[in-house]
């Protein structure tokens, strides 16, 4: 199991229906107004049909964690977690997604609505120094957090170092990389794509371990990209160079 924090609490819409389909509901708390809309009242009916408590209030934003929770905070067990060899298992060829201690939820939880579009199914992220994935990381991520299997590692570099052994290529994303992301010719291969933290890049050790560093070119005047949008154009290059979007 994740440890606790993991998507114990969500809110939005579209955050917490997910919550609700995965079974790991606890309690739910909907304002009264949103009552009028349907999808509410089946959001309630659904997540009593899960066995989850289900609390009518007048405004939930008084004790949200985000800014806009749309009328709707759910209380939740844990989201579990799974092993980096389960993982590697999960697509095939292997396509993983490893953040290297990004610092903003928001830009987590975009990372990973991305990733899951552009069809990436495992996550791993590190325990330590790195954004916590509360409240803001799966409103963000708008439900995909459900549906990805999620590994927490102690340590990114020991991390690629065991996907080398499992036969992963480690492909990291920075600025300085010598080679292009687009038409890298890895990326149809069983590999993890590893996203540096926001403005300080890959840690030098994470870049060690990786057996290549390819940079997303820019056509203007543009020092960096966010995480999250270098992100969701690294996951679709490997996407289009495999065939599953065209």
């Amino acid at each position: 199991m994740a440890r606790a924090g993991i998507g114990d609490r969500v809110e939005g819409f579209h955050a917490v229906v997910a919550a609700v389909e995965a079974g790991r509901v606890t309690t739910l708390q909907i304002e009264q107004r949103r009552l009028n809309s349907e999808a509410y009242t089946s959001l309630a009916g659904r997540a009593r049909a899960t066995g989850a408590r289900v609390e009518y209030v007048h405004d939930v934003r008084d004790r949200s964690l985000t800014s806009a929770p749309q009328g709707v905070i759910a209380e939740c067990r844990p989201k579990p977690t799974t092993t980096l060899e389960s993982a590697v298992d999960v697509t095939s060829p292997a396509a993983l997604l490893v953040f290297d201690h990004l610092e903003d939820q928001r830009n987590l939880g975009a990372a990973v609505r991305s990733a899951v579009a552009a069809g990436f199914e495992a996550v791993v992220v590190p325990k330590h120094r790195s954004a916590p994935i509360g409240a803001a990381a799966f409103k963000a991520a708008a439900g995909t957090f459900e549906t990805v299997a999620l590994v927490e590692v102690s340590s990114i570099p020991e991390a690629l170092r065991k996907l080398e052994k499992l036969g992963v290529w480690r492909v990291g994303l920075d600025g300085s990389g010598e080679r292009s992301l687009f038409g890298f010719d890895l990326l149809t291969e069983p590999v993890a794509i590893v996203v540096g933290a926001e403005g300080k890049g890959l840690h030098r050790l994470t870049a060690e371990r990786c057996d290549a560093i390819v940079r997303i070119p820019h056509a203007g005047p543009v020092e960096s990209l966010n995480a999250s949008v270098a992100t969701a154009l690294a996951v679709f290059e490997v996407s289009r160079a495999r065939g599953w979007v065209s």
